[in-house]
């Protein structure tokens, strides 16, 4: 029993989602510069090497190989002819699944948080809830880009990747329910990251298929493109570049057979390694490669290239709190589609349609619905059809901070990070007036017809609390203390970030500091996690920083 509810709520705290859509069999694009890296050559010459295809990785790719010869490099495999990840309905065996090949790969923080990141071409934008927002001008500004390239860049996305939601009756109410709670105003359907309550965008189509970062590689010149899957990075390879100046020269990388490659940067100006493998596999191998700090380096008998003290550091998660709801009427199925802004630091999600296998379930949910059973690829088994809903909210910008380091020198384990969960106070009082707008909506009459008549809202607490699983630490009134829910009961929302931040490991161009042709382009530069859900940035930096002028010869 104790098994069935720890595996039920890392579904729900993924959002490990059964969704019932359309199975859709997208024939993949014909992109014949993808190959699996076992087929690459031993030795190999670019003008710019990209370690990571994903989120940042595959707009980069696709922007500066309409002018440069470009090797990307991705550990994972393709998302192409995969259904877990273009169907809603599938998802959950992509995000369940531990094996070696997954898209995605499981890791427990420090704190004690179960957590995923992306092992896939496409990145986070192929296993996520798919909802497309952009970071609000205030975000631009302090990131100190060019507003024009900004919405220029967003807009050359979205093109591709996004589209408008159609309301289900759950995010209509839900949307009612935010403005009478005083999440106001309303701002109707818009990209744009505005005070209030709004409809944001998606990037799955009305078929419920999942449209990634990997679609943007269609604008690549595919003469000058080469995409490398299973392609797992081992270092950096550094030369002389005087001045007493370490200088990027290429990158060692093994392919699924664990043979191992090498791959140099064209002895030309401007040539450059990439690193866009995200906010854990970015620092982790600068570290791996001599870039860090230099105790911890030398602790691991790895040769120094560089002090640099600060990779590692600055590492924040959004953390998120929620409340399970179940439903005495069945709730269509919905990935996020609105969301409440609150000025003072936190945003209000809800995702509804749960359809959980009894392994994952246990035992009923509490919607009134009896177990049936149902035929699958593994069999016959019972399911426990969920009517309800999550509503969750996520910290904006937490004050709390923590660091990574390594724990081997294996590129393909996970690095140890601790986040530091509530540590600050401000963290713990701006979660609480989170979860206080949560019970406003709960209470409102459009939610009431969601809600069964008998449960309150601090039964559906208690609910919520028996059912989350973490590592952490619980106390006796996590049910009863909001401030002891949000710091016991935490998951996260996976827009973790930091390790290589802009003013302390990278410059304003996103060159390492102290270190020739060597960039890092992802969300590890971040100091907060931009907008509601930062896919929509995260490919906007990729294709906009290709854009200054740094990168013309």
């Amino acid at each position: 029993m104790e098994l069935a509810r720890q595996r039920f709520l890392f579904a729900a705290s993924v959002f490990v989602l059964c969704f019932h859509s359309f199975c859709h069999a997208e024939k993949p694009p014909s992109y014949t510069f993808v190959k699996h890296a076992a087929d690459g050559p031993t030795v190999s010459y670019h003008d710019y090497i990209i370690v990571g295809g994903g989120t940042a990785g595959c707009p980069l790719a696709a922007t500066l190989s309409r002018s440069f010869d470009v090797l990307v490099l991705e550990r994972g495999g393709s998302p192409y002819g995969n259904s877990n990840i273009s169907n809603l309905a599938t998802f959950v065996r992509n995000l369940a699944d531990l094996t070696p090949t997954s898209p995605t790969q499981r890791f427990v923080s420090e704190d004690g948080v179960i957590n995923a990141r992306a092992r896939v071409l496409g990145g986070g934008t192929c296993i996520n809830a798919g909802f497309y927002s952009r970071a609000s001008a205030q975000e631009v500004r302090e990131m100190g880009w060019d507003v024009e390239l900004v919405n220029r860049s967003y807009r050359w996305v979205e093109e591709e990747v996004a589209s408008e939601h159609q309301l289900t009756q759950w995010t209509s109410a839900l949307k009612e329910g935010l403005l009478h709670a005083g999440v106001t105003p309303y701002n109707g359907f818009t990209y744009d990251h505005l005070y209030g309550t709004k409809i944001g965008g998606t990037t799955f189509d009305r078929d419920g298929h999942r449209h990634t970062a990997a679609d943007l590689l269609k604008y690549a010149d595919p003469n000058r493109l080469t995409v490398l899957l299973r392609a797992t990075a081992q270092r950096i390879l550094f030369r002389d570049g005087g001045r007493q100046r370490p200088r990027a020269s290429g990158v060692v990388y093994k392919d699924e057979k664990g043979n191992v490659h090498e791959a140099y940067l064209k002895d030309c100006p401007g040539s450059e390694v990439i690193v866009s493998a995200g906010a854990l596999g970015s620092p982790q191998l600068l570290m791996l490669s001599g870039v860090g700090p230099a105790d911890h380096l030398g602790s691991l008998g790895i040769e120094v290239v560089l002090d640099q003290p600060m990779v590692g550091q600055g590492m924040s998660d959004n953390p998120m709190s929620l409340i399970v709801i179940p439903s005495p009427q069945p709730v269509e199925i919905t990935s996020v589609q609105v969301v409440g802004i609150a000025p003072s630091g936190y945003y209000v999600e809800s995702l509804t349609g749960l359809n959980l296998r009894a392994d994952l379930l246990g035992a009923s949910s509490g919607g009134g619905a009896e177990p049936s059973r149902a035929s699958s690829e593994q069999g016959n088994e019972e399911i426990y059809p969920f009517q309800g809903g999550l509503i969750v909210e996520k910290l904006a910008r937490p004050l709390s901070r923590g660091h990574l380091h390594l724990k081997n020198l294996n590129p393909e384990d996970n690095p140890a990070v601790t986040f530091n969960y509530f540590v600050e106070p401000e963290d713990v009082r701006t979660c609480v007036e989170g979860m206080e707008t949560i019970k406003r909506v709960l209470e409102t009459k459009e939610m009431s017809e969601f809600r069964n008549s008998n449960q309150s809202v601090e039964d559906l607490i208690t609910l919520s609390a028996s059912l989350i699983v973490n590592n952490r630490t619980r106390h006796d009134d996590d049910s009863t203390s909001l401030e002891q829910y949000c710091k016991d009961l935490t998951m996260t929302i996976w827009h973790y970030h930091g390790g290589c931040q802009v003013g302390q490991v990278v410059d304003h161009d996103y060159r390492v500091l102290g270190v020739d042709a060597l960039r890092v382009i992802d969300g590890s530069t971040f100091t907060f996690s931009p907008g509601t859900n930062p896919q929509a940035t995260v490919m906007m930096l990729g294709r906009q920083v290709t854009l200054f002028s740094s990168f013309i010869r």
